[in-house]
């Protein structure tokens, strides 16, 4: 494959620590562009790579952003405030960075700039039939409608490739644990116990490294897939809630109640079709089983210990 100058906006979250070892396995040249809103440590371990360069910069300032950008092939756009809480937490903040942060790439790239796009299922919002990339989109929470008026800007500008992922979930450097398996996990293992609404919901999942992988398609497949959207997961990986509480206790020996009460503000319960992606090549590698006896491995060795108690709390 030919090297590529390759920038990764937000490259130091969850997505971006999983996909820069696999760009520079491949031998190109990185560049990640975050502002460390959660911190910079993930990175440490990349900085031996001479072909890894990290600067600091805000995605909502565009001066900052021009000077970075104009040298690159490839703009892997992952900066963004992820999920229904985070934005609702902050809509502002959501707002500027996910809509402003876009407008401002696509205002200094060169038209042969190509952009891989982390977009979300979270678009089509409520959906009773199989979605398709073709379903209109339909979001119904400041994270769906942010990322699809962002996804909507750039397929406009073009040069573009668009993914809209499934649920992601998995080990990461940079972990989160406000995803739905990783944090089921999580809770099983602390608390012993959990409580889920809504156990029939049909989710579809993807682990943080296909998400990577799927990256590494796009750049080795870009003249087959440019300007187009694409469904990124498998379908195998169509999920109920209460098969993945299912699965996980069966591994914790937690306690799961199915509540009746409570909603997904995103009104994520449909089943998605990945045949766009399949028909090309790609298909994810790692299941859920095997995701989820990651996950709970790993977090058996994080230290969740609060400083101001005076009894180390373990995990169960």
């Amino acid at each position: 494959m030919v090297k590529k100058r390759i920038l990764v906006t937000g490259g130091a979250g969850y997505i971006g620590t999983s996909l820069i070892p696999r760009l520079l396995e491949e031998g190109h040249e990185v560049t990640v562009f975050d502002n460390l809103m959660y911190g910079g440590n993930q990175l440490l371990p990349f900085f031996r790579n001479v072909n890894f360069n990290f600067v600091k910069g805000d995605i909502t300032i565009k001066n900052q952003l021009k000077d970075v950008v104009k040298d690159k092939d490839i703009i892997i756009h992952l900066a963004a405030i992820v999920g229904f809480p985070a934005c609702q937490n902050n809509p502002e903040l959501a707002t500027s960075v996910n809509v402003g942060g876009t407008k401002n790439l696509i205002d200094v790239l060169k038209p042969e700039q190509i952009v891989l796009y982390g977009s979300t299922g979270s678009n089509y919002g409520k959906v009773t039939d199989i979605c398709t990339e073709e379903t209109p989109l339909n979001p119904l929470s400041l994270y769906g409608e942010t990322k699809t008026e962002a996804e909507r800007m750039l397929m406009k500008r073009g040069n573009v490739i668009a993914y809209r992922f499934a649920t992601a979930f998995g080990v990461s450097t940079r972990l989160r644990l406000d995803l739905l398996v990783n944090d089921f996990a999580n809770k099983c293992l602390r608390d012993g116990y959990l409580v889920v609404y809504e156990k029939n919901f049909m989710r579809t999942f993807i682990h943080v490294s296909d998400i990577a992988e799927s990256f590494i398609f796009a750049i080795k497949n870009l003249d087959k897939m440019i300007d187009n959207v694409y469904n990124i997961g498998d379908d195998s990986m169509n999920y109920s809630k209460e098969e993945v509480c299912n699965m996980i206790s069966s591994k914790t020996n937690a306690f799961i109640h199915f509540e009746e009460i409570g909603e997904d503000a995103d009104k994520r319960n449909y089943v998605v079709s990945y045949d766009k992606i399949n028909k090309l090549g790609f298909n994810t590698k790692i299941t859920m089983e095997e995701g989820v006896d990651e996950i709970i491995k790993a977090l058996k060795v994080v230290d969740f210990t609060n400083p101001y108690v005076n009894i180390k709390q373990e995990l169960i």
